[in-house]
C-alpha cells in the first residue's frame, strides 16, 4: 500500500496530538496546583486527602497527584 505525503503528514499529526494529550493527562500536580486547577480551597483538598477520596501519587515528602486522578476525583 502506498501513502501520499499528505497521508503520512496527517498520520504524524494524529500521533503527535495523541502524545501531547497523554503527556498533559499524566502531568504531576502539587497541592497548590490542584487548588489552582480545581478552584477549590486548600481545606477542601486536604480534607479529601484525609478521607482518602483524593489519593496522592507520592505521599512521602511533597504530595504529588496525577492530573488524571484529579480529573476523576473532580468528576466525583
Amino acid at each position: 500500500m502506498l501513502y501520499t505525503i499528505n497521508d503520512v503528514m496527517r498520520k504524524l499529526d494524529l500521533i503527535e496530538s495523541n502524545i501531547q494529550t497523554n503527556k498533559s493527562n499524566n502531568e504531576l500536580m502539587t497541592i497548590r496546583d490542584v487548588i489552582r486547577y480545581s478552584k477549590l480551597s486548600d481545606a477542601t483538598i486536604r480534607r479529601s486527602i484525609m478521607r482518602g477520596t483524593l489519593k496522592p501519587f507520592k505521599e512521602d515528602g511533597k504530595k504529588l497527584f496525577r492530573k488524571t486522578d484529579v480529573n476523576n476525583w473532580l468528576k466525583g
